[in-house]
């Protein structure tokens, strides 16, 4: 069994995963905003459903990023 060693995310990689992380946060701010002025209860569940989503989209994200912080040049290129 090799052992893989994380290698540093690049510049667009991480323009990337910044713009899924801000796709993530506008989707939940849609979702909590559909929740919190509909007055269906079937909408208002699947909101809530699609709002915990992607607040786990965006915790894993955030953590993809922090595991990778260590392996990121201490100089810009």
């Amino acid at each position: 069994m090799q052992s893989t060693q994380m290698q540093a995310l690049s510049g667009k990689e991480l323009e990337y995963i910044a713009d899924s992380i801000a796709n993530e946060d506008l989707l939940l701010k849609q979702c909590a905003a559909t929740a919190a002025t509909t007055q269906n209860e079937q909408v208002r569940q699947i909101c809530m459903q699609h709002m915990q989503n992607h607040t786990k989209h965006m915790t894993e994200l955030t953590q993809l990023i922090q595991q990778h912080q260590q392996y990121a040049p201490t100089s810009p290129q």
